[in-house]
């Protein structure tokens, strides 16, 4: 699966961003996708997971309440919407495609290229 992952930008604490990802390939409706981030010096961070129909999705604790995975899989496309922006949400945000539920990224197969998200205090 190949992945394109857009909505990045600036937007103040407080504010809202919505991410996209964009797959191509037949395999996409039988993936988990994954969103992950990465703010500069430190690992990547796993954020959420969502199953192949849409109908299964963790978050992780920092984000839970904030942040909400969903995809459509007649537009190939998964999404992050982003509420309540923190300065330390400042990262690179990836899309990821992968066989199984993970919060681990050795588990994703694919990623998409990032979109960066700064939010400003």
């Amino acid at each position: 699966v190949q992945l394109q992952a857009s909505g990045g930008g600036l937007v103040q604490a407080g504010g809202s961003l919505s991410l996209s990802c964009l797959a191509s390939g037949r395999t996409f409706s039988s993936a988990v996708m994954g969103w992950f981030r990465q703010a500069p010096g430190k690992e990547r961070e796993f954020l959420a997971y969502i199953n192949q129909s849409g109908g299964i999705t963790a978050h992780a604790n920092s984000v839970k309440g904030r942040f909400t995975i969903s995809r459509d899989n007649a537009k190939n496309a998964v999404y992050l919407q982003m509420n309540s922006l923190k300065p330390e949400d400042t990262a690179v945000y990836y899309c990821a495609a992968g066989p199984r539920f993970s919060t681990a990224a050795m588990a994703y197969s694919d990623w998409g290229q990032g979109t960066l998200v700064t939010v400003s205090s």
